[in-house]
């Protein structure tokens, strides 16, 4: 087992890392920006080194720095959590050559995933069904040709894009250009390449993903699937477990597919298949996400599985926690993400927390690291706490949920927690009747 391993992140995830390290036993540094010198990860990591000014690109996106901090510390290995660094393939070669573990894919699979296009080929070629689509637009034309082969309407997607950038939705050829260009820019701006393609637009879809782990042995098992349609802006804001959209023969057949094709390209540490489904119900591989996700709390409650340890473990040389493929879900999660947001518009909301008084009680779990006088910065992403429940069925989850969304008092602050009680209250999302738009009922401007 690691001796020492450096947490290369911030906030809750930083913080749900350092407790799973604590239970394994293992010591953790904690990096920072000037920012968050008063955070909880630093409080409660055995050491903490400031790695820089506030700005991402000059702290938590700072290569050398992390690896520095590393080197001096004597860690062993480095867990990235999600976001900043979490899919960066040269990241992880660059632990590989300073001789530290990195707690997640071998850089070779997370550079095959990261790219859409050559994942979206490869899990075709291993029996995925793929949404039509094209390969890297090279120029207008050529865009206006594959838009009419596939049909309108179609995506723009950024290849190396994530949490909705670089993607624009095209309704007619007329449209084409000037999305074409829109996405480029901000994909350039985003991911530092403006390369896009285009991938078939379903109208009505939901989101569903599965979580999976896979071990050095060359084994690899799935942990059932997380419903994840709830979203603005094409980034999510609530996810349950399971998806009222699969029985147990679907998930049992579509998880079968997933891990045969996973075990084929040597995948090993957690990761999320994510997928779209269409009108039909059918299901489209959309793309891999090689890291541990916001969500993965869903997925704990109702497989009873810490997944962060199971990452840990598989690292230091370990075996995936049991020998089927799956194992049965119990109960029902619903997880929702209390954003430092204005409820109505989802613009940011950074300030100083005056009060906070976070839900307990039976089957209630808040993996946070805000507190009462902590400060929320304007420089990362808004999320300050997830806020997850169990039940013994959906219809317990979601009367837990909306009893603790009352109980959860945030001042100073705008939050998002109105959005999700005008969720649980909604008649439709009770009854399970919902796409990816179903947002848009709730906010001033129509978006989803």
């Amino acid at each position: 087992m690691f001796k020492k391993i450096l947490v290369a992140n911030r906030g809750e995830i930083a913080l749900r890392v350092i407790c799973a390290c604590k239970e394994l036993g293992i010591p953790t540094v904690a990096v920072y920006s000037e920012a968050d010198r008063y955070s909880l990860p630093v409080r409660f990591a055995e050491e903490a080194v400031c790695i820089g000014p506030p700005r991402s690109a000059d702290s938590y996106l700072n290569v050398a720095s992390i690896i520095s901090a590393a080197e001096i510390t004597g860690a062993e290995a480095i867990h990235p959590g999600y976001g900043f660094l979490a899919e960066s393939a040269y990241f992880a070669e660059v632990c590989q050559a300073s001789n530290l573990t990195y707690i997640g894919p071998t850089p070779e699979v997370i550079s095959l995933m990261g790219d859409k296009n050559r994942a979206r080929a490869r899990m075709a070629a291993l029996g995925l069904a793929v949404l039509p689509g094209s390969e890297v637009i090279p120029s207008q034309e050529v865009a206006l040709e594959e838009a009419e082969r596939i049909g309108y309407p179609v995506l723009v997607k950024a290849v190396a894009g994530g949490g909705g950038r670089g993607m624009r939705i095209v309704h007619s050829r007329e449209e084409l250009p000037h999305l074409l260009q829109m996405a480029q820019n901000e994909a350039a701006s985003s991911f530092g390449t403006p390369d896009v393609y285009l991938e078939k637009y379903i109208v009505s879809p939901r989101h569903i993903e599965f979580q999976v782990l896979g071990d050095q042995h060359g084994r690899v098992i799935h942990l059932g699937e997380r419903e994840c349609t709830i979203q603005r802006r094409h980034q999510k804001l609530l996810e349950e477990s399971p998806s009222t959209q699969l029985d147990k023969e679907a998930r049992l057949r579509v998880g079968h597919q997933i891990v045969q094709a996973l075990e084929k390209i040597g995948y090993t540490s957690a990761g999320t298949v994510e997928l779209l489904m269409d009108e039909n119900r059918k299901l489209y591989f959309l793309e891999m996400n090689t890291r541990i996700q916001v969500e993965h709390p869903v997925t704990e409650m109702v497989t009873g599985l810490d997944l962060v340890k199971q990452q840990i473990l598989i690292a230091a040389g370990g075996r995936v926690p049991i020998e089927d493929e799956t194992l049965a879900l119990r109960g029902h999660a619903i997880e929702c993400r209390i954003c430092a947001e204005n409820p109505v518009t989802f613009a940011p909301s950074a300030g100083k927390v005056t009060v906070f008084h976070p839900p307990g009680g039976t089957g209630v779990r808040v993996d946070t690291a805000a507190y009462a006088e902590s400060v929320i910065p304007p420089y990362y992403d808004s999320l300050i706490a997830k806020l997850v429940v169990h039940g013994k069925d959906r219809h317990e989850a979601i009367k837990r949920m909306a009893r603790a969304l009352e109980m959860f008092i945030v001042e100073g602050i705008s939050t998002s927690i109105p959005v999700h009680q005008k969720i649980m209250a909604d008649p439709d999302f009770q009854a399970g009747n919902f796409d990816t738009h179903f947002l848009s009922r709730f906010t001033s401007n129509g978006e989803g």
